[in-house]
C-alpha cells in the first residue's frame, strides 16, 4: 500500500469535485458514516499533494487519515477504496465476488468513464474556475489532441447514444436485485456511481429514460448507508 506519514488529523479527501474517481471515494466516505473533510485541489498547483506524498504522487484522489497518506499505485490498484474498506469495516470486497468485481469496475472505469467524462467536459466552462481554465484546456489537449473539447461537443448526440448502449448490461443486472450483485452495495456499485455522478455533475443530463431499473438503483446508491452486521 502506498502510504506515508503526514500531520495528524481527521480523514481528509483531496479532490476535484467533478472527478469520477474522487466522487467514488466521497460516496464511500458518506456511506461509511465516518467524519471527513473535503480538500479542494487546484488544477494547476499540485504542490500540496506532492509534499504529502514525499514527491511520489501528484494526482487525485488522495486520502489523509491522521498520520497516513494513501494514494493509488497504478490505474488498476484501488488502494484508497481497499484502505477505507479495511479501516471502516465496510465489507465492500467479499471473497465470493473476487474477480467478478474486478471485471465490473474495470468496465465502469474504462468504457463508461471514457464516454461519461467527455460529456461532462463539454460543459467545462461551468465548473472550471476562470483562473485555471488555461491549465485545464492545456491538460486536455496534450492528452487528447488540440480542439478535443469542441470535438466532443460536436459529438454529443453520438456520445449519449454510446453511453446508453454501454449501460444496457447494468440495467439488466439491477432489474433482478437492489444492487449490482446483492441486496446491499459492494465496491462495484460505488465505482459505477462515481462514473455516472460525473456524467450528471453539471445537471445537463439525466440517466437514459429507458433504463428504469438503473435509475432506481442510482436513487438507492445515492442515499445508501452502512450498517455493520453481527
Amino acid at each position: 500500500m502506498a502510504e506515508f506519514r503526514a500531520p495528524q488529523g481527521m480523514i481528509r479527501l483531496y479532490q476535484f469535485a467533478w472527478s469520477p474517481y474522487c466522487l467514488v471515494q466521497k460516496r464511500l466516505l458518506e456511506y461509511s458514516g465516518a467524519p471527513f473533510r473535503l480538500v479542494k485541489v487546484s488544477l494547476t498547483d499540485r504542490s500540496k499533494i506532492w509534499r504529502l506524498t514525499r514527491e511520489r504522487y501528484y494526482q487525485v484522489p488522495l486520502l489523509q487519515d491522521g498520520k497516513r497518506v494513501v494514494f493509488e499505485t497504478h490505474p488498476d490498484s484501488q488502494v484508497i477504496a481497499k484502505y477505507l474498506d479495511s479501516r471502516l469495516e465496510l465489507g465492500l470486497f467479499p471473497r465470493e465476488w473476487d474477480g467478478v468485481q474486478d471485471l465490473l469496475w474495470r468496465y465502469f472505469e474504462n468504457e463508461i468513464e471514457g464516454v461519461a467524462f467527455r460529456l461532462n467536459d463539454i460543459h467545462w466552462r461551468e465548473f472550471v474556475p476562470a483562473s485555471e481554465r488555461c491549465g485545464f484546456v492545456r491538460h486536455k489537449e496534450r492528452r487528447f489532441g488540440r480542439g478535443c473539447l469542441d470535438e466532443w461537443r460536436s459529438q454529443e448526440a453520438a456520445l449519449l447514444s454510446q453511453l446508453d448502449t454501454l449501460l444496457v448490461p447494468v440495467e439488466r443486472m439491477v432489474a433482478t436485485r437492489r444492487f449490482l450483485l446483492s441486496d446491499r452495495p459492494f465496491f462495484a456499485d460505488f465505482s459505477l456511481y462515481g462514473m455516472l455522478a460525473n456524467f450528471l455533475y453539471t445537471g445537463h443530463y439525466e440517466l437514459p429514460s429507458r433504463h428504469v431499473h438503473l435509475r432506481e438503483w442510482y436513487s438507492r446508491i445515492l442515499v445508501a448507508s452502512h450498517t455493520k452486521r453481527a
